[in-house]
């Protein structure tokens, strides 16, 4: 049976190296967000201006042949 020094040792070593790996996991989530909200502004802005182009495209006027036809 091991020794409860080093299987404690052992359990510290498991929980700081699970701790860091938390704490980078956390790290790219928060990254990934600012993506996230990043785009969904982007996609948003791109929404309105086609739905601004869209209404315009629907007052122009309608295509007529030109004289020389």
């Amino acid at each position: 049976m091991a020794d409860p020094e080093d299987r404690i040792l052992r359990l510290e070593e498991t929980v700081a190296h699970q701790a860091r790996v938390i704490e980078e996991l956390s790290d790219q989530i928060t990254e990934q967000w600012k993506v996230v909200e990043q785009t969904r502004a982007k996609l948003d802005r791109l929404t309105e201006r086609f739905l601004s182009l869209e209404e315009q495209g629907l007052e122009a006027p309608a295509i007529t042949r030109p004289p020389h036809y």
